[in-house]
Formats: C-alpha cells, structure tokens, sequence
C-alpha cells in the first residue's frame, strides 16, 4: 500500500528538523499552503525551485461527447490547476523507480 504525505506529517518534518514546537510547526506549514493557494487562486503561478511549478490554466469550451451513450454534451470554461515537475524531481522520481 502507498503512503500519502499529509500535512500532519510536514507538521512533523519541520517540528523535527527545525526545531519549533509542534503547533508553531503546524501553524508555518498552514501558512505556506494558505499562501500557495492564495496565489493559485488569484491566477498566480507558484514555482518552487528543484521542485516544479503550480500554475492555474484557462480552458475553452468545448463539445465533448458521452462515451457511454455517444450523445455530445457541452463542457464549460473553466480554469484548471496543473503542476509541471523541475527536471531534477523527474530524476529524483525516475531513480525511485529503479530500487
């Protein structure tokens, strides 16, 4: 089974390896998460070097169509949250493979 990285576990990262209390830990981790999703949610890009970018796309309406049924149905403009990897995670994440 995979293990997913919570907040509760950056909480522990920082209090561990920084050195500040459990709730300060917990409290500088929720401001860093406030922050990037304020600036996502203002249209902003947040990139984070060696890591990647977080950047917010618009897309056009378009037709799409019910695969199930065949019947076209109208999808909506919308924006769109997406993420694009610095080439050092996509090689830290391609050597993770290779254990």
């Amino acid at each position: 089974m995979t293990k997913t990285l919570t907040r509760m576990d950056l909480s522990e990262a920082v209090f561990r390896e920084v050195g500040l209390s459990r709730n300060e830990s917990a409290q500088l981790v929720e401001s860093v998460l406030n922050h990037m999703s304020d600036a996502l949610a203002n249209g902003q890009s947040v990139k984070i070097s060696s890591f990647g970018t977080f950047s917010v796309r618009d897309k056009a309406a378009r037709v799409g169509r019910n695969p199930k049924t065949g019947q076209e149905v109208p999808i909506l403009p919308r924006r769109v949250l997406t993420f694009r990897p610095s080439h050092l995670m996509k090689d830290r994440v391609a050597d993770g493979n290779k254990g």
